[in-house]
């Protein structure tokens, strides 16, 4: 065997040992896609409480990792390495090798374990903090092309007149099937200033529509707020960064500022997860006591249960939680939280099923792995990973069509000579019950407004009844 190979077997051999003796490195400060930190072993901490870091001891490492290494695997690996390096068709850089080594390794594992390099660091960063220079729409997937679920709020896509349901089929005259989705996004991002043309495919319109956008630093607002009708408050949370959770607790006081709610609905569709701190801060604003989530993993720190701490809001006013095929990870604890404590009706279609906790370990100051480490549960036990939440009113995304109503039929009111009813001090016209123009045709909201309603209204006739 060669000089080259015998040190590449002395440097596996040596990072072998020193997995041996801590397989956890200290995570970093960034909050990672639903874990900031590894959970502490034994602990059950309150809901609202920060969790800090705790590194294994050589009694907890998975035995594996204290055996022998694999000598004969290692030499292989040696002489694949040896042998790309020298014979592959284009020259490859140790470097680049290692780092491919590093990807397959955790792309082989599971879908969510991966080797986060300098670019895709910065981007985890940029998703859990809220930051980034792009053109500020939600996306989603359909049949390889990108299609918008909504643009945000006063971004350069909302400025330009993209629209919810616009499919983007080219960037920049590139077809996106020939780059690939995550290509195609890396693509809409870039510089502030920097300009991008866009061709999108919209229902009604014959041909695609050009549209040039120009990037911008995208604060990206996790949480936002209406009233949908007096009485009746409506929050979008679309995604769960780390202040999420305070973020929703001052969305209700705003809305409760303008009027005392009868009914809130919970938007958590097409909203990838997040911060899972995020998530149990969420719940713990609507559940008094109990518990809210646990994990459970190889490690026994990994092993973590979350609590409710003992305050609420909106305690009595019914919830609906809108859910879908988009709604995954901390969106999942969420509704899964809140359908086993019996506080909300989950409503729409079954979500994502992500059931699985990444916690990112950092390996130098610009790069990291994220890995799976445990699995988590709602409050009774039941697996989510890859089952998904399934709602308690399943509602499909519908286009509903307003059928207009006979102008020529007649109504008691329009007879000659009819009796006029009685004053009773009532209003005999009530316009309040028309849905406003802008969620008309969101079918899933227009229901799950009409049950909150529906359930007010049953709690007013009980208490009618009462008085009697």
């Amino acid at each position: 065997m060669n000089q080259r190979l015998i040190v590449m077997l002395l440097l596996l051999a040596a990072s072998g040992l020193a997995i041996s003796e801590t397989d956890i490195s200290e995570p970093p400060s960034v909050a990672a896609p639903l874990t900031e930190t590894e959970p502490s072993a034994n602990k059950e901490p309150s809901a609202n409480k920060e969790l800090t870091a705790k590194e294994p001891t050589p009694e907890e490492a998975p035995a594996s990792t204290l055996g022998q290494l694999p000598l004969q695997e290692l030499r292989i690996f040696a002489e694949a390495f040896d042998r790309i390096s020298k014979a592959y068709v284009e020259d490859v850089d140790d470097k680049t090798l290692l780092n491919n080594a590093i990807r397959g390794l955790l792309d082989q594992l599971d879908p969510h374990s991966a080797f986060l390099d300098s670019k895709t660091f910065e981007r985890l960063q940029e998703s859990t903090t809220g930051n980034y220079g792009g053109l500020g729409i939600e996306i989603g997937t359909e049949e390889g092309l990108i299609k918008v679920v909504t643009p945000i709020d006063d971004t350069p896509a909302a400025k330009a007149g993209i629209l919810p349901g616009d499919l983007i089929v080219q960037i920049e005259g590139q077809s996106i099937r020939s780059m690939g989705v995550s290509e195609a996004v890396e693509i809409m991002r870039g510089a502030p200033g920097s300009t991008v043309t866009l061709s999108v495919v919209r229902q009604g319109e014959s041909n695609p529509i050009e549209i040039t956008l120009t990037r911008e630093v995208i604060n990206i607002a996790s949480v936002r707020q209406r009233l949908l009708e007096p009485y009746f408050g409506y929050i979008r949370v679309a995604q769960f960064q780390a202040d999420t959770g305070s973020e929703v607790a001052a969305a209700i006081e705003k809305l409760e500022s303008a009027t005392p709610l009868k009914g809130l609905i919970i938007d958590l569709r097409n909203n990838p997860g997040g911060v899972l701190q995020a998530a149990v801060a969420l719940s713990d604003l609507f559940i008094r006591e109990g518990l809210i989530v646990y994990t459970e993993g190889r490690l026994e720190n990994a092993a973590m249960t979350y609590r409710a701490s003992e305050s609420s809001v909106l305690e009595g006013v019914p919830l609906v939680v809108l859910v879908n095929e988009g709604s995954a990870s901390a969106s999942e604890i969420v509704a899964g939280a809140l359908q086993d404590h019996g506080r909300a009706i989950i409503m729409g279609t079954r979500t994502f099923g992500k059931g699985s906790v990444q916690t990112v370990l950092q390996l130098t100051s610009d790069k990291a792995i994220k890995l799976t480490t445990a699995l988590y549960f709602p409050p009774l036990g039941r697996s989510i990973q890859a089952e998904g939440i399934v709602p308690d009113l399943w509602i499909d995304r519908s286009t509903v069509t307003k059928i207009k109503s006979n102008p020529f039929r007649l109504k008691e009111k329009d007879l000659p000579g009819h009796l006029n009813a009685p004053t009773t001090g009532d209003a005999s016209e009530d316009d309040s019950t028309q849905p406003e123009e802008s969620f008309a045709n969101d079918f899933q909201l227009r229901e799950a407004l009409t049950l909150l309603k529906g359930i007010n209204i049953l709690s007013n006739k009980d208490k009618s009844i009462d008085r009697l």
